[in-house]
Order: structure tokens, then sequence, then C-alpha cells
């Protein structure tokens, strides 16, 4: 039998316990103990299940992946037949709606771990339901969420464009009502997911008043790929991450019926940024996954490697690099794990999913240097892992807020609270 099939066999009953818990949008009471970094039993025997999968599933074809640039669909099917995919969709879609951001967190780092290529085409689907999960109605969970659970496909979220990254108020996409329907025309850039998801979260301009605040002037919208006017372009070749799927979109004359509206006008800027209030915490885990990585396998390499007769770990200058890569990991790991906690539990974390983020992003591509470092020659060379994860490093300082925007996040709630304190 193979040993994934094993895992998955072992696990069964512990994931249909989980089944039955309350679903995520009921956030957990806040504990009456103390601070607590053990996982359940429950989530234990997840971190073990997605471990396994990594190592069997993904690690193994990483590098082929990464040349040939495709997206991974087979291993998609495989994360979405073992319970790895849409934890978090409801029961009434058909979920099992258990899973937190925590869980979430905990699947990603192992995956990423593994590839963050691969890591990304799987966990980009959460960011494109998450406006769904958050503010769709009952109907429009149902009928799109609930695609999710029947079928082994994905979403993606529709908000960057050429023009507009960061600065998300600067997004020109309109929509224009008419009659029952809205109609979409513009343009979207660098769409994770782009030219394979089912279904879109659009976010475009409904008041087209300048002087509009961006609060009111967005609205999200739920469109289907396959609509009339929706023309995905090609796929872009990217530094790393090569397995996730990146393109730019266009919309012509797409007709919305009022029906895929979410919440009502004027709601879009709102559910757009809350949505990453549940969705960073699990990027960070995915930086983290990849400096661990950068640690492991500088780790071994260092105790293989020799100069002056000893293995190059027993040099204070090597061994040093890799003290610093473990400090590294283990406070990104304990940032994300915070800021997951938090939103499982109803606090507001905002800011701690920026800190998580940041720190974790700027980990991940310090550890990937310094591991290239320690391979030398051999660092620079694709038959070694370490160049690879150099490469995919970058992108995490970068898509779903860039660094310098999680920072100004921060900066802004430092100063606010300290002028609210005199």
């Amino acid at each position: 039998m193979n040993p994934i099939t094993q895992v998955i066999r072992a696990t069964r009953p512990i994931y249909r316990k989980l089944s039955t818990t309350a679903p995520v949008a009921a956030a957990k009471p806040l504990p009456t103990t103390g601070m607590c970094f053990e996982l359940s039993e429950e989530q234990k025997a997840l971190q073990d299940l997605a471990r396994k999968f990594t190592r069997e599933e993904i690690v193994p074809v990483a590098a082929q992946y990464d040349k040939t640039g495709e997206y991974p669909w087979p291993i998609v099917k495989k994360a979405w037949e073992v319970g790895l995919m849409n934890g978090h969709i409801p029961e009434h879609c058909g979920g099992v709606g258990n899973f937190g951001v925590m869980d979430e967190c905990i699947i990603t780092e192992e995956m990423a771990f593994g590839c963050t290529g691969i890591n990304t085409a799987l966990d980009s689907t959460n960011l494109g339901q998450m406006p769904v999960i958050i503010a769709g109605n009952k109907e429009q969970q149902k009928k799109y969420l609930g695609r999710l659970v029947e079928e082994p496909i994905v979403a993606a979220y529709c908000v960057t464009e050429p023009g507009a990254g960061s600065d998300v108020a600067g997004v020109k996409t309109r929509a224009e009502k008419k009659g029952d329907e809205w109609i979409i025309n513009g343009q979207k850039m660098w769409i994770t997911n782009g030219g394979v998801a089912n279904w879109y979260f659009v976010l475009a301009r409904t008041n087209p008043d300048p002087k509009c605040p961006a609060s009111k002037a967005f609205t999200g919208f739920i469109v289907e790929r396959d609509w009339p006017g929706v023309t995905p372009g090609r796929k872009e070749q990217n530094m790393g991450q090569r397995a996730s799927d990146t393109r730019g979109i266009t919309f012509e004359d797409v007709r919305v019926p009022k029906e895929n509206v979410l919440i009502e006008e004027g709601a879009g800027f709102k559910i757009a940024m809350g949505a990453f209030d549940k969705t960073r915490p699990p990027v960070a885990a995915g930086a983290t996954g990849l400096a661990q990585r950068a640690l492991t396998e500088a780790t071994k390499y260092a105790l293989e490697r020799k100069t002056f007769g000893v293995p190059i770990a027993r040099h204070q200058a090597v061994a040093f690099m890799l003290a610093d890569m473990a400090i590294g990991v283990e406070t990104a790991r304990l940032a994300w794990m915070k800021a997951a906690w938090m939103a499982d539990h109803g606090v507001r974390n905002t800011v701690l999913a920026s800190v998580a983020k940041c720190h974790a992003s700027e980990i991940a591509n310090k550890a990937a240097a310094d591991a290239v470092q320690i391979f030398g020659g051999n660092g620079f060379n694709t038959e070694y892992p370490v160049e690879k994860l150099m490469r995919d490093a970058k992108i995490y300082q970068i898509y779903e807020g860039t660094s310098q925007i999680q920072r100004l996040i921060i900066s802004r709630e430092i100063i606010t609270n300290a002028m609210q304190s005199n």
C-alpha cells in the first residue's frame, strides 16, 4: 500500500471527528488559562497528514514543475481527495467547516516546505474564496463554495491591476449597473490561478466620482471564468514559484447578475481588505515553511561538506549562520501562530497579520540567501535545491501586500494608538 494511502486511512477517524465541530465562522471562546504553544491532537494529526503528503507527493516532483511551469493539477486533485483543501468551507455548502486559520497555517507551512510554487497553486484558492466566506449570502456560498467541495476546482482573487497593486484604491476596472445586471470592463494583472480558476472575486469601481472614499467606491462581484467577455491572458514567466498560474485577465462588457454582488453596492473595498486578516497568516506560514526548508538543507549540507579536515558546520562562521536561520524560523512561526490564534478567537488581528507576513517574508529571503551562501558554488547550481528556494522566496515580499505596505499598516496603528493615548 502507498504510504500516503496508509496515512489517509489512519487519520480518517480523526478527520471525521474534526468535521463535527463548530463552523469556523463562529469564533472560539477565549481560553481562561494562560498561553499554550502545544497543538491539539487533531492539529497534530493534520500536521502529520500534511507533512507525509508533502514528502510523498510534492517533494519528488517539485523540481520538475519548477522546470516546466505546468499547473500541478494531479497534486491539487490528491490534496482535495484527502481533505487538505477547503476545510474552512461551511457545512451548509457541503464542506466540513471546521478548519480555522491556525489549521490552514499548519497545512500551508508543511506544503511550502516541499514547494512554495505548488503550495501557492493550492493555497491561493483560499484568497479567492475568502470574500465569499466572510461576505456572501447563503445562496452565493452554496452555489460557488459548494462547487469547490463537489470537485477539485479552484477560485481566484482579482483585484490587482497594471496600475494598481498595493494602491487598491487606484483600481480602474469599472462596473455599470444596467437593469438587473452589472456590466464590467477593465483589466486585472498578476492574478494567481487566473487561467485555471472556475470563478473569481472581482473588485470594480461602481462610483465614478474620484472624490468618493474607497470605502464606498468599490463593489465586490463573483464572476465565472467562462462567461462571455472574460479573457485570461498568457501565463506569466516568473522568477520563482513557477508551478502557480499567474496571468492578466481582461473583462470586456461582462454581464454579471445582481445576485452576484457581495453584500451590497459600495461594500467591495472593506470585503477585499477584510479577507487579508485571514489569508495573510497562511502566507506567513508558507514563508516560514520555505525558511525551514532552507535551514534543513543548509544544515544537512554543512554536516556533509568538509573543509580543512572538518565539516563546515564546525566552523563558527557557518554555525552562526545556521543559528541565525533557526532564530528567524522560530520567530516567524510564533508570529503567524499568534496572528492565526487571534483570527480564530475573534480578536482583531490586522496588525499582527501584517507583522507575521512582513517578518516571515523577510526571514524566508534571508534564510534562502544564507543557504545558497553555505552551499557555495553548488548553491548557485540548479542541481541543488537552494537556488530554487532563493527564487521562490522573493514573491513573499510582494504578493498579498508588499513588505512596505505591511509596514505602513503597522506604523499607522502605532501612531494612531499613540495619539489616542495622549
